[in-house]
């Protein structure tokens, strides 16, 4: 029979699954815009980018990513 923690972890595995991230770290972010983490930060240093900043951390929202799509499809 499982334990209390075998079922928290489970609970929060499924979870995982099934909710999308909202933030992405830098990398992730790269990827899904297909460049790289280079050309991502002067990106986000020209502010074409916007970044979320929780304490030292730096992410970026999915939707600013989509965003930054469909206003790079309009040029």
């Amino acid at each position: 029979m499982p334990g209390i923690a075998d079922r928290g972890r489970e609970r929060k595995r499924v979870m995982s699954e099934h909710m999308p991230k909202k933030l992405m770290k830098s990398k992730q972010a790269a990827e899904y815009l297909c460049i790289s983490e280079r050309k991502l930060w002067d990106l986000q240093k020209s502010q074409r980018i916007p970044v979320v900043r929780i304490d030292r951390s730096v992410r970026f929202d999915h939707d600013d990513l989509d965003a930054f799509i469909a206003d790079a499809k309009k040029r």
